[in-house]
């Protein structure tokens, strides 16, 4: 069965139980482990349990295709469902798991962990169209869908914001669930319990939050635009080492250059620079104002322009299985950072 935007959310907090197979895929892998972990919950109180939950990868089932039903067909020794995982799923497992979807276990669930698998994708289809699987799409969280998340986890905590504080979140955190809900959680710990009248300003996220990662990526974007080469490939890869999401360094990039263009954009049709940099929002961290400042001077209209296509072509190719996504885009930053 395929789900509308709108079905997702129930779906994931109790599923349906026709759907005795579930494939849950897309570019943001912290919104799918965080939908898997959910739905997995709904069968077995412990994940990590190694007598209900048998978890194997797409690669070991293509080897032993008789694993699947084996282990979905097998009875907990301690009573109660069982629930199976696999993760990196591909296209090659189309043929076995339509064969097991003939005749699916009654009791145990399956949940298939894809990638970001296109509209064309055989896996995808089949689970889209069986009456008895799901397909659940995680597509990367927008601004607009991390503020809500923020305005859920800080309303449940006692937890007022500020609307330029929010939106500042929203834009800085987009790309990634997990790393939202890490921010968020940081953010709650630096505030402390909630005291009366007191609201969480702009100055507190960008203090706690602009710390470590994000104050990295704010390294990498303002060097890239900077002419900054070989710092912005030494953060690069950094970030990468630190486990940071491609898609959230995409994004992160495409969001600074669509900032750069919207300010020489004000500034083309009258306005000063000033006028135009304070119509931004969130307003430019103060630590940066400077080097944001001389890279609206550095970077003409017709060249951001170029800059956001490329960006975000860089996103789309990426997102084709088997591509050297790193390596694009670490090409794509030097070549960006380098420009004179």
């Amino acid at each position: 069965m395929k789900l509308t935007y709108r079905q997702i959310d129930g779906f994931v907090k109790k599923p349906d139980p026709a759907a005795r197979a579930i494939l849950i895929y897309g570019p943001d892998e912290g919104m799918m482990r965080e939908r898997s972990s959910i739905i997995g919950k709904s069968v077995v109180a412990d994940l990590n349990d190694p007598f209900n939950v048998a978890v194997m990868t797409g690669d070991a089932l293509s080897a032993d295709p008789a694993r699947l039903n084996d282990e979905a067909n097998a009875m907990s020794m301690m009573g109660g469902a069982r629930l199976i995982r696999v993760e990196a799923a591909g296209d090659s497992l189309t043929p076995i798991l339509k064969d097991y979807l003939k005749n699916p276990s009654p009791g145990n669930l399956v949940i298939i962990e894809g990638h970001d698998l296109a509209s064309k994708s055989s896996l995808r289809r089949l689970f889209e169209t069986a009456p008895n699987a799901a397909a659940i799409p995680c597509y990367t969280a927008s601004a607009g869908d991390v503020q809500t998340l923020i305005r859920q986890e800080l309303q449940a905590s006692g937890h007022a914001i500020d609307p330029d504080a929010i939106a500042w979140l929203g834009q800085h955190l987009t790309g990634d669930r997990a790393l939202a809900r890490n921010e968020i959680e940081k953010l709650l710990i630096y505030m402390g319990a909630p005291q009366p009248g007191t609201r969480i300003r702009l100055e507190d996220v960008q203090a706690c939050c602009g710390q470590d990662g994000e104050h990295s990526l704010d390294d990498l974007i303002y060097a890239t635009a900077g002419n900054q080469p070989e710092v912005a490939i030494r953060t690069f890869k950094q970030l990468v080492d630190e486990g940071t999401a491609l898609v959230v360094i995409q994004r992160s990039l495409q969001t600074h250059f669509r900032r750069l263009h919207f300010t020489r954009s004000l500034m083309e049709n009258g306005k000063s620079q000033m006028e135009a940099m304070n119509s931004l929002n969130p307003k430019i961290f103060f630590k940066w104002e400077d080097s944001f400042r001389n890279q609206v001077g550095r970077w003409p209209i017709n060249i951001l322009e170029s800059t956001l296509n490329r960006l975000a072509s860089l996103e789309a190719d990426c997102k084709k299985t088997g591509v050297p996504d790193e390596v694009m885009t670490a090409q794509a930053i030097l070549s960006l950072s380098a420009r004179k």
